[in-house]
């Protein structure tokens, strides 16, 4: 060691400058840890998303082909209005009726019939008001169409008349 001030002035400088960079390596690998960690969160939620996406469009992949089937259903529906009862068209038709619908619920479909329900907004469109002896205010008298929802989604919604309030 020797006893030259600037020798020591020097060293305290470079002791201070190497303090610096070690601070600044620090602080940059602060940053890195915190954006590694943004990186692997926005990952890990863009792979829920994806997850949710695709159970979404499995859930509801059917929906364009069962909506295409609601006019059979209100054809069969219609043809077993219009049958007499202990006809051999109406039992052929009612077997039918039931396997399209067992089809149709093994794959999320399910019917809305509410008559005799309160009144639905989410899923019945009122089309008339009418009077009934027996029903409440606010119940479905008529269903003229039933309704249909595919696994909690409403694919037509059930044309009713409901009983008028007082």
């Amino acid at each position: 060691m020797s006893n030259d001030p600037t020798q020591d002035v020097n060293e305290g400088g470079a002791e201070a400058a190497q303090l610096d960079e070690l601070e600044a390596l620090r602080a940059e690998v602060e940053q890195l840890k915190a954006q590694s960690l943004l990186e692997r969160a926005d990952l890990e939620n863009q792979r829920k998303r994806l997850a949710r996406d695709i159970e979404q469009a499995r859930r509801f992949a059917n929906e364009r082909l069962l909506s295409d089937l609601l006019p059979v259903f209100d054809s069969l529906d219609a043809g077993l209005s219009a049958a007499g009862e202990g006809d051999a068209l109406r039992h052929g038709l009612e077997l039918t009726y039931k396997q399209l619908l067992k089809v149709a619920a093994d794959n999320g479909m399910t019917l809305l019939d509410p008559t005799g329900q309160p009144f639905d907004p989410d899923h019945h469109q009122a089309i008339s008001q009418g009077e009934a002896e027996g029903v409440a205010p606010g119940h479905v008298i008529t269903v003229f169409q039933k309704g249909y929802v595919l696994n909690g989604r409403l694919l037509r919604p059930a044309l009713v008349i409901v009983a008028k309030h007082d």
